[in-house]
């Protein structure tokens, strides 16, 4: 859900048709990433899960904030075309955040080793697919509200992040 929202939020800074192969992109990414965390998770096993339950809610935190908080900034000053949400760069980060919790999912595999690979593809998939529906739904809003869309999307990553956040620190 949290590539699906962050995906809403890429689809409402959408400003021109030319951008349209990214979102095939991101769903990649998203995809590789959601799907490849809980595999990487699942190999680090017990070495590193204490290190992921702990510190996996602070690193999506500051970065979706970072990464949020550039996106309010630069929607309250003047930007060059270059500052678009579709930086491959910033496609990398947004996906490493929405997914780093999930590094400490794959831990779940350990007692059942035979479905690691079903569920990583399963989560890969969905998410990617999740993603690119979130994308068009965000550029059929952003299109019919003229609204400042990338405050909203920065927005909502700064919320995705404290929500990312809230979750690990209740649960630890």
């Amino acid at each position: 859900m949290d590539c699906f929202a962050v995906s809403i939020a890429q689809g409402l800074s959408v400003h021109s048709s030319s951008e349209r192969p990214q979102p095939l992109l991101m769903a990649l990414l998203f995809g590789l990433f959601q799907g490849g965390m809980p595999l990487i998770g699942y190999f680090a096993g017990s070495l590193f899960s204490d290190f992921f339950h702990r510190y996996a809610p602070w690193i999506a935190l500051l970065l979706l904030a970072f990464i949020g908080g550039r996106m309010v900034w630069e929607s309250l000053h003047d930007k060059s075309e270059e500052a678009s949400g579709w930086q491959p760069g910033r496609l990398l980060l947004l996906a490493v955040a929405t997914s780093i919790d999930a590094l400490a999912t794959g831990v779940v595999f350990i007692p059942v080793p035979e479905r690691l690979w079903s569920g990583v593809v399963i989560i890969g998939l969905v998410s990617g697919l999740f993603s690119c529906v979130g994308y068009l739904i965000g550029k059929l809003v952003g299109e019919h509200f003229r609204v400042n869309v990338e405050l909203i999307g920065g927005l909502i990553l700064i919320a995705i992040g404290l929500k990312i956040w809230l979750e690990g620190v209740c649960l630890l």
